[in-house]
Protein backbone atom coordinates (compact mmCIF):
# COMPACT_ATOMS: atom_id res chain seq x y z
CA UNK A 1 0.00 0.00 0.00
CA UNK A 2 1.74 3.17 -1.17
CA UNK A 3 0.86 6.41 0.60
CA UNK A 4 1.92 9.78 -0.83
CA UNK A 5 1.72 13.05 1.08
CA UNK A 6 1.85 15.88 -1.46
CA UNK A 7 2.56 18.79 0.90
CA UNK A 8 3.63 17.67 4.34
CA UNK A 9 5.83 20.57 5.42
CA UNK A 10 3.24 22.85 7.01
CA UNK A 11 1.85 19.99 9.10
CA UNK A 12 5.28 18.65 10.01
CA UNK A 13 8.27 20.93 9.44
CA UNK A 14 10.38 18.48 11.40
CA UNK A 15 9.06 18.57 14.95
CA UNK A 16 6.60 15.65 14.62
CA UNK A 17 6.94 11.99 13.68
CA UNK A 18 5.27 10.46 10.63
CA UNK A 19 5.30 7.05 12.38
CA UNK A 20 1.49 6.74 12.82
CA UNK A 21 1.12 6.91 9.01
CA UNK A 22 4.35 5.06 8.18
CA UNK A 23 2.98 2.06 10.04
CA UNK A 24 0.13 1.78 7.53
CA UNK A 25 2.08 1.47 4.28
CA UNK A 26 5.01 2.59 2.15
CA UNK A 27 5.12 6.33 2.81
CA UNK A 28 6.58 9.02 0.56
CA UNK A 29 6.41 12.61 1.84
CA UNK A 30 6.94 15.70 -0.30
CA UNK A 31 7.31 19.05 1.44
CA UNK A 32 5.49 20.80 -1.41
CA UNK A 33 4.15 19.75 -4.80
CA UNK A 34 3.65 22.20 -7.68
CA UNK A 35 0.50 21.62 -9.76
CA UNK A 36 2.40 20.22 -12.72
CA UNK A 37 3.97 17.51 -10.52
CA UNK A 38 0.81 16.16 -8.85
CA UNK A 39 0.08 13.35 -11.32
CA UNK A 40 3.72 12.27 -11.60
CA UNK A 41 4.26 12.09 -7.84
CA UNK A 42 0.94 10.37 -7.06
CA UNK A 43 0.86 8.10 -10.10
CA UNK A 44 1.37 4.80 -8.27
CA UNK A 45 -0.22 5.78 -4.95
CA UNK A 46 -3.34 4.11 -3.62
CA UNK A 47 -3.64 6.66 -0.83
CA UNK A 48 -2.96 10.37 -1.35
CA UNK A 49 -2.90 12.93 1.43
CA UNK A 50 -3.00 16.66 0.74
CA UNK A 51 -3.30 19.85 2.72
CA UNK A 52 -3.46 22.70 0.19
CA UNK A 53 -2.28 20.99 -3.01
CA UNK A 54 -5.23 20.88 -5.39
CA UNK A 55 -6.59 17.54 -6.59
CA UNK A 56 -8.65 18.50 -9.64
CA UNK A 57 -11.09 16.33 -11.58
CA UNK A 58 -8.45 15.86 -14.26
CA UNK A 59 -5.87 14.70 -11.73
CA UNK A 60 -8.26 12.32 -9.99
CA UNK A 61 -9.31 10.77 -13.31
CA UNK A 62 -5.66 10.18 -14.28
CA UNK A 63 -4.61 8.58 -10.97
CA UNK A 64 -5.75 5.07 -11.85
CA UNK A 65 -4.49 3.34 -8.69
CA UNK A 66 -6.03 5.90 -6.36
CA UNK A 67 -8.41 4.44 -3.75
CA UNK A 68 -8.50 7.07 -1.00
CA UNK A 69 -7.91 10.82 -0.53
CA UNK A 70 -7.20 12.26 2.89
CA UNK A 71 -7.26 16.02 3.47
CA UNK A 72 -4.85 17.12 6.19
CA UNK A 73 -7.21 19.88 7.28
CA UNK A 74 -10.88 20.50 8.05
CA UNK A 75 -11.68 22.39 4.83
CA UNK A 76 -11.65 20.19 1.73
CA UNK A 77 -12.42 22.60 -1.11
CA UNK A 78 -9.03 21.82 -2.69
CA UNK A 79 -10.32 18.37 -3.71
CA UNK A 80 -12.88 17.85 -6.46
CA UNK A 81 -15.10 15.72 -4.23
CA UNK A 82 -17.61 15.03 -7.02
CA UNK A 83 -14.90 13.55 -9.24
CA UNK A 84 -13.77 11.35 -6.35
CA UNK A 85 -17.39 10.28 -5.69
CA UNK A 86 -17.81 9.36 -9.36
CA UNK A 87 -14.96 6.89 -8.95
CA UNK A 88 -16.09 5.64 -5.54
CA UNK A 89 -13.07 7.19 -3.84
CA UNK A 90 -13.76 8.42 -0.29
CA UNK A 91 -12.44 11.83 0.67
CA UNK A 92 -11.87 12.37 4.39
CA UNK A 93 -11.03 15.43 6.44
CA UNK A 94 -9.85 16.07 10.00
CA UNK A 95 -12.46 17.91 12.06
CA UNK A 96 -12.04 19.33 15.56
CA UNK A 97 -8.25 19.09 15.84
CA UNK A 98 -7.67 22.87 16.10
CA UNK A 99 -10.78 24.09 17.91
CA UNK A 100 -8.99 25.40 20.99
CA UNK A 101 -5.96 26.63 19.06
CA UNK A 102 -8.08 28.76 16.73
CA UNK A 103 -10.23 30.09 19.58
CA UNK A 104 -7.03 31.05 21.39
CA UNK A 105 -5.80 32.88 18.28
CA UNK A 106 -9.03 34.89 18.13
CA UNK A 107 -8.26 36.33 21.53
CA UNK A 108 -4.58 36.79 20.73
CA UNK A 109 -5.75 39.12 17.96
CA UNK A 110 -8.41 40.76 20.08
CA UNK A 111 -6.10 41.40 23.02
CA UNK A 112 -3.51 42.82 20.64
CA UNK A 113 -6.11 45.22 19.24
CA UNK A 114 -7.25 46.29 22.70
CA UNK A 115 -3.81 46.58 24.35
CA UNK A 116 -1.15 46.73 21.58
CA UNK A 117 1.09 44.80 23.95
CA UNK A 118 3.79 43.99 21.41
CA UNK A 119 4.11 47.56 20.16
CA UNK A 120 4.25 48.98 23.68
CA UNK A 121 6.90 46.41 24.58
CA UNK A 122 8.92 47.43 21.51
CA UNK A 123 8.67 51.06 22.62
CA UNK A 124 10.07 50.13 26.03
CA UNK A 125 12.91 48.21 24.40
CA UNK A 126 13.63 51.27 22.25
CA UNK A 127 13.99 53.45 25.35
CA UNK A 128 10.61 55.22 25.33
CA UNK A 129 9.79 54.35 28.95
CA UNK A 130 13.26 55.15 30.23
CA UNK A 131 12.96 58.63 28.71
CA UNK A 132 9.36 59.14 29.88
CA UNK A 133 8.55 61.99 32.31
CA UNK A 134 5.74 59.94 33.86
CA UNK A 135 5.62 56.49 35.43
CA UNK A 136 3.58 55.13 32.50
CA UNK A 137 2.44 55.90 28.97
CA UNK A 138 0.30 54.42 26.21
CA UNK A 139 0.13 55.18 22.52
CA UNK A 140 -3.33 53.73 21.80
CA UNK A 141 -6.57 53.66 23.78
CA UNK A 142 -6.65 50.68 26.17
CA UNK A 143 -9.97 48.84 25.99
CA UNK A 144 -11.74 46.65 28.58
CA UNK A 145 -13.42 43.56 27.16
CA UNK A 146 -15.84 43.21 30.08
CA UNK A 147 -19.23 44.56 29.08
CA UNK A 148 -18.50 44.60 25.34
CA UNK A 149 -20.51 42.52 22.87
CA UNK A 150 -18.89 39.75 20.84
CA UNK A 151 -20.77 38.77 17.67
CA UNK A 152 -19.92 35.24 16.50
CA UNK A 153 -20.83 34.49 12.88
CA UNK A 154 -20.83 30.72 12.48
CA UNK A 155 -21.62 28.91 15.71
CA UNK A 156 -20.08 25.51 15.21
CA UNK A 157 -17.39 24.00 17.43
CA UNK A 158 -14.92 26.87 17.07
CA UNK A 159 -17.57 29.58 17.31
CA UNK A 160 -18.89 28.00 20.50
CA UNK A 161 -15.37 27.78 21.95
CA UNK A 162 -14.88 31.49 21.19
CA UNK A 163 -18.19 32.27 22.90
CA UNK A 164 -17.12 30.41 26.06
CA UNK A 165 -13.93 32.45 26.28
CA UNK A 166 -15.84 35.68 25.63
CA UNK A 167 -18.23 34.87 28.46
CA UNK A 168 -15.25 34.23 30.74
CA UNK A 169 -14.09 37.77 29.91
CA UNK A 170 -17.59 38.93 30.97
CA UNK A 171 -18.53 39.90 27.43
CA UNK A 172 -22.03 39.66 26.02
CA UNK A 173 -22.32 37.20 23.12
CA UNK A 174 -24.50 37.31 20.00
CA UNK A 175 -24.51 34.31 17.66
CA UNK A 176 -25.58 33.69 14.08
CA UNK A 177 -25.59 30.44 12.15
CA UNK A 178 -27.61 29.03 9.26
CA UNK A 179 -28.18 25.75 11.15
CA UNK A 180 -31.65 25.86 12.73
CA UNK A 181 -30.74 23.19 15.29
CA UNK A 182 -27.89 25.34 16.59
CA UNK A 183 -30.27 28.26 16.88
CA UNK A 184 -32.64 26.18 19.03
CA UNK A 185 -29.89 24.99 21.38
CA UNK A 186 -27.83 28.05 22.25
CA UNK A 187 -25.79 27.82 25.45
CA UNK A 188 -26.64 29.94 28.45
CA UNK A 189 -25.48 33.53 28.08
CA UNK A 190 -25.62 33.55 24.27
CA UNK A 191 -28.36 35.39 22.34
CA UNK A 192 -29.38 34.78 18.72
CA UNK A 193 -29.19 37.68 16.24
CA UNK A 194 -29.75 38.16 12.54
CA UNK A 195 -26.71 39.40 10.64
CA UNK A 196 -27.79 43.03 10.50
CA UNK A 197 -28.42 43.16 14.25
CA UNK A 198 -25.16 41.36 14.98
CA UNK A 199 -23.07 43.75 12.90
CA UNK A 200 -24.84 46.80 14.34
CA UNK A 201 -24.63 45.83 18.00
CA UNK A 202 -21.30 44.02 18.27
CA UNK A 203 -18.10 45.62 19.51
CA UNK A 204 -16.22 42.65 18.07
CA UNK A 205 -17.32 40.51 15.11
CA UNK A 206 -15.54 37.15 14.81
CA UNK A 207 -16.02 34.96 11.71
CA UNK A 208 -16.20 31.15 11.96
CA UNK A 209 -17.84 29.97 8.71
CA UNK A 210 -16.81 27.59 5.98
CA UNK A 211 -16.52 29.46 2.68
CA UNK A 212 -19.46 28.75 0.35
CA UNK A 213 -20.89 30.34 -2.75
CA UNK A 214 -23.65 31.80 -0.57
CA UNK A 215 -21.42 33.55 1.98
CA UNK A 216 -18.49 34.66 -0.18
CA UNK A 217 -17.75 38.33 0.71
CA UNK A 218 -20.29 38.13 3.52
CA UNK A 219 -18.43 41.06 5.08
CA UNK A 220 -18.87 43.70 2.40
CA UNK A 221 -19.08 47.49 2.29
CA UNK A 222 -22.74 47.42 3.31
CA UNK A 223 -22.14 45.32 6.42
CA UNK A 224 -18.99 47.19 7.38
CA UNK A 225 -21.06 50.38 7.29
CA UNK A 226 -23.34 48.86 9.95
CA UNK A 227 -20.48 48.43 12.42
CA UNK A 228 -19.60 50.84 15.21
CA UNK A 229 -16.56 53.07 14.59
CA UNK A 230 -15.07 51.53 17.75
CA UNK A 231 -15.64 47.93 16.60
CA UNK A 232 -13.09 45.29 15.64
CA UNK A 233 -13.32 42.53 13.01
CA UNK A 234 -11.58 39.18 13.57
CA UNK A 235 -11.25 36.49 10.88
CA UNK A 236 -9.58 33.15 11.58
CA UNK A 237 -11.86 31.26 9.18
CA UNK A 238 -11.56 31.87 5.42
CA UNK A 239 -10.28 34.97 3.66
CA UNK A 240 -12.99 34.86 1.01
CA UNK A 241 -15.61 35.74 3.62
CA UNK A 242 -14.42 39.36 3.41
CA UNK A 243 -14.43 41.90 0.60
CA UNK A 244 -10.83 42.85 1.31
CA UNK A 245 -10.80 46.11 -0.64
CA UNK A 246 -13.91 47.23 1.23
CA UNK A 247 -12.31 46.33 4.56
CA UNK A 248 -9.16 48.28 3.69
CA UNK A 249 -11.32 51.30 2.87
CA UNK A 250 -13.26 50.93 6.13
CA UNK A 251 -10.05 50.77 8.16
CA UNK A 252 -8.29 53.63 6.40
CA UNK A 253 -11.35 55.88 6.70
CA UNK A 254 -11.73 54.94 10.40
CA UNK A 255 -15.16 53.52 9.70
CA UNK A 256 -14.18 50.69 12.07
CA UNK A 257 -11.44 50.64 14.68
CA UNK A 258 -9.29 47.70 13.59
CA UNK A 259 -9.02 44.16 12.27
CA UNK A 260 -7.17 41.00 13.22
CA UNK A 261 -6.86 38.48 10.38
CA UNK A 262 -5.24 35.08 10.13
CA UNK A 263 -6.51 34.36 6.62
CA UNK A 264 -6.68 36.15 3.28
CA UNK A 265 -8.39 35.28 0.00
CA UNK A 266 -5.02 34.65 -1.68
CA UNK A 267 -2.29 32.98 0.36
CA UNK A 268 0.49 34.02 0.37
CA UNK A 269 -0.84 37.50 -0.48
CA UNK A 270 0.65 39.64 -3.27
CA UNK A 271 2.95 42.39 -2.06
CA UNK A 272 0.43 45.05 -3.08
CA UNK A 273 -2.50 43.52 -1.19
CA UNK A 274 -4.65 46.41 0.12
CA UNK A 275 -4.80 45.09 3.68
CA UNK A 276 -1.04 44.77 4.18
CA UNK A 277 -0.74 48.52 4.72
CA UNK A 278 -4.22 49.26 6.07
CA UNK A 279 -4.61 51.26 9.28
CA UNK A 280 -4.71 49.19 12.48
CA UNK A 281 -4.86 45.92 10.57
CA UNK A 282 -2.86 43.01 12.00
CA UNK A 283 -2.39 39.95 9.81
CA UNK A 284 -0.85 36.65 10.87
CA UNK A 285 0.19 34.04 8.24
CA UNK A 286 -2.64 31.48 8.52
CA UNK A 287 -1.16 29.85 11.61
CA UNK A 288 -4.03 29.89 14.11
CA UNK A 289 -4.38 26.13 13.55
CA UNK A 290 -0.70 25.32 13.89
CA UNK A 291 0.12 24.84 17.57
CA UNK A 292 2.20 21.70 18.02
CA UNK A 293 -0.56 20.04 20.03
CA UNK A 294 -3.11 20.73 17.27
CA UNK A 295 -0.78 19.40 14.57
CA UNK A 296 -0.17 16.26 16.60
CA UNK A 297 -3.94 15.73 16.84
CA UNK A 298 -4.28 16.32 13.09
CA UNK A 299 -1.58 13.79 12.20
CA UNK A 300 -2.99 11.18 14.58
CA UNK A 301 -6.54 11.59 13.24
CA UNK A 302 -5.29 11.41 9.64
CA UNK A 303 -3.70 8.06 10.50
CA UNK A 304 -6.90 6.89 12.22
CA UNK A 305 -8.88 7.86 9.11
CA UNK A 306 -6.63 5.68 6.94
CA UNK A 307 -6.80 2.80 9.41
CA UNK A 308 -10.60 2.98 9.43
CA UNK A 309 -10.67 2.97 5.61
CA UNK A 310 -8.40 -0.07 5.44
CA UNK A 311 -10.70 -1.83 7.92
CA UNK A 312 -13.67 -1.18 5.68
CA UNK A 313 -15.27 1.34 8.04
CA UNK A 314 -14.23 4.76 6.71
CA UNK A 315 -14.77 7.75 9.01
CA UNK A 316 -14.88 11.52 8.52
CA UNK A 317 -15.92 10.99 4.90
CA UNK A 318 -17.11 14.20 3.23
CA UNK A 319 -18.22 12.97 -0.22
CA UNK A 320 -20.00 9.61 0.04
Amino acid sequence: MKIVILDGYTLNPGDLSWTPIEELGELVVYDRTPPEQVILRAADAEIVLTNKTVLSRSAIEQLHRLRYIGVLATGYNIVNVEAARDRGIPVTNVPMYATQSVAQAVFAHLLNLTHHTGEHAQGVRAGRWSACEDFCYWDWPLVDLAGLTMGVVGFGRIGQAVARIALAFQMHVLAHDTDKEIKKNLPEGVRWADLETLFRQSDVVSLHCPLTAENERLVNAKRLALMKPTAFLINTSRGGLIDEAALADALNSEQIAGAGLDVLSVEPPPADHPLLGARNCYITPHQAWATKAARERLLQTAAENIRAFLAGKPQNVVNL
